[in-house]
C-alpha cells in the first residue's frame, strides 16, 4: 500500500499555534505531512524571511516524526505532485476563510484532479488567531505568548526591526 502524503501549504508569516494544531491533526490522519512554506506569496510581502519561517516551523513541530518542512516557489499542486501527495490540508477559522479556500480548491482541482483538498476547522482556542493579527500585535510590542510557539516569540524579540508595519 502506498503512503498517504498531505501538503499543508501556507506563508506561515509567522506560524501560529493554530497552524501547529492543524498540522498536528493532519499528521494523525496521513502517513506523511509536508508543510510547504511559500517563498514569496503573491498577495503580500512576508515579514519573516523564508529560511526563518522554515526553521520556526521545524522547531515548532520537531516532536512530530511524520512532518517535514520545505519551502516552495511554484504552484502548490505542482509541488504536491512532485512530492507524491494525495491531499492539500487547509485550516479554516471562519466563513471568510472558506470563501477563499473554496475558490482555490476549484482552481487546484482543475489543475490537478487527482489531489483532494481537506479542510480542518480551527480548534476553539485558535479560531481568532491569524498571522496578520500576530504581526500587528508584535509591531506594537504586545504580548503574543500563548498565540504562537515560544520560538516565534523569541524571533520577534531577537529581530526588533520587525516591529514596523
Amino acid at each position: 500500500m502506498s503512503q498517504r502524503i498531505a501538503i499543508c501549504p501556507g506563508s506561515y508569516d509567522p506560524v501560529t499555534l493554530g497552524h501547529v494544531d492543524v498540522i498536528r491533526r493532519a499528521a494523525a490522519m496521513f502517513d506523511e505531512v509536508v508543510v510547504a512554506v511559500v517563498r514569496r506569496p503573491k498577495h503580500k510581502e512576508p515579514l519573516i524571511p523564508v529560511d526563518d519561517r522554515v526553521a520556526l516551523l521545524g522547531e515548532s513541530l520537531a516532536d512530530v516524526p511524520n512532518v517535514s518542512v520545505e519551502p516552495f516557489a511554484d504552484l502548490v499542486v505542482d509541488f504536491a505532485q512532485r512530492r507524491g501527495a494525495c491531499a492539500l490540508v487547509k485550516g479554516l477559522r471562519a466563513v471568510s476563510d472558506f470563501e477563499w479556500e473554496f475558490q482555490m480548491q476549484h482552481l487546484n482541482k482543475h489543475l490537478a484532479p487527482d489531489i483532494e483538498t481537506v479542510y480542518l476547522a480551527s480548534s476553539n482556542p485558535y479560531s481568532f488567531v491569524s498571522s496578520s493579527g500576530i504581526r500587528e500585535i508584535a509591531a506594537f510590542g504586545g504580548d503574543i505568548g500563548g498565540l504562537v510557539p515560544p520560538c516565534v516569540v523569541r524571533w520577534f524579540v531577537e529581530n526588533p526591526q520587525s516591529r514596523t508595519l
